[in-house]
């Protein structure tokens, strides 16, 4: 199957997005329709040196911008690349969308052109985060800001799909984000879905993870609600730069430590790739009867193609089958009291 890409979106615009999607090509081999205005794609690939790729090309006049309101303009925008992409998806013509573009318009698509998987009360961003073993991925990261306790039982049963098809875990190691390892810590939604996932004999559930934990790899999974994942992610995201920024002014601040600093180069360079948000591609909405993956909106070639290829590889897993027999199995779910 192709895929189906947004190159209207991100803060780059179509240069590089384009860009992106022209290395996705040549790295990965990835077979894509490129979605957006013809004249300005055909007129960056002729910049790029690529006029005469054989990508294909689907002509989308529109596009939405970070500022509209994002389900007003999927209703009436139907012409824009983002929902246009989706469609494509929706009829079988693609097996994945990925869109740079308003994260808030790609969680209105997901439901209303896609449609969610039988059972699914609401889809869930994920995004892989990098810990001292192997990634562990978050749930929810954005799309739901408020939750109640069944969805963050959801989210987990979404969360273990994700981790068992593409980090190919047997049975994953599923956490939840809390302030607290004990059972009674956490506001009334936290504690109530504790109680959920505990009752749960089809997930691998540890319990509560604190933050400070995020990166120890204690999970494979870590569930939260979209408004703390996405704090939480961005914290990380900020920490990382952060940290480096000041071991590279330490290693500038006398002749001794720049000669240590060449001397840590290599194994600081592969620490830094491990935090690089660039080197593990986009975030899949979750719990949609298609794939859609939101690359960050500051994606450059190296991200956005990087974004793809999480797209690709998460299509080839089985990852739809595999959350659409999860939810199955949940059964109706008691609503918390």
């Amino acid at each position: 199957m192709r895929i189906a890409v947004d190159v209207m979106g991100g803060d780059l615009g179509p240069r590089g997005m384009v860009a992106g999607a022209a290395r996705a090509f040549e790295e990965y081999g990835s077979d894509m329709i490129l979605v957006g205005d013809e004249r300005i794609i055909r007129s960056e690939l002729r910049e790029l040196g690529k006029s005469e790729s054989p990508l294909e090309i689907m002509h989308a006049p529109e596009s939405i911008s970070m500022d509209e309101d994002p389900l007003s303009a999927v209703r009436h925008k139907r012409d824009s690349s983002l929902v246009v992409g989706a469609r494509l998806v929706r009829d079988g013509s693609a097996g994945a969308l990925v869109s740079a573009g308003s994260t808030g318009a790609l969680v209105a698509a997901g439901p209303l052109v896609v449609g969610r998987i039988p059972g699914v009360a609401r889809p869930a961003l994920a995004t892989p985060i990098p810990t001292t073993g192997n990634p562990c991925v978050m749930l929810d990261v954005g799309a739901n800001p408020e939750c109640r306790p069944e969805h963050l039982l959801q989210f987990a049963v979404l969360g273990a799909a994700y981790a068992a098809s593409v980090f190919h875990i047997e049975r994953p190691r599923v956490g939840l984000l809390s302030n607290g390892a004990e059972a009674s810590k956490g506001n009334a939604v936290t504690v109530a879905a504790h109680k959920m996932l505990e009752d749960q004999s089809r997930l691998e559930f540890v319990g509560n993870v604190e933050s400070r934990l995020l990166l120890q790899g204690v999970a494979d999974v870590i569930v939260t609600d979209g408004f703390t994942g996405n704090i939480a992610l961005k914290l990380m995201e900020g920490v990382g730069l952060t940290i480096f920024e000041m071991v590279r002014e330490a290693a500038a601040s006398s002749m001794r430590a720049k000669v240590g600093g060449l001397l840590m180069k290599p194994a600081l360079r592969s620490v830094k790739a491990r935090m690089d948000y660039s080197e593990y591609g986009g975030a899949p909405l979750l719990g949609l009867s298609g794939l859609l993956v939101k690359a960050h909106g500051s994606s450059n070639a190296k991200a956005f193609a990087n974004a793809i290829r999480v797209a690709g590889e998460a299509m080839d897993s089985g990852l739809t089958l595999r959350m659409r027999e999860g939810i199955g199995n949940l059964g109706a779910i008691p609503e918390a009291e």
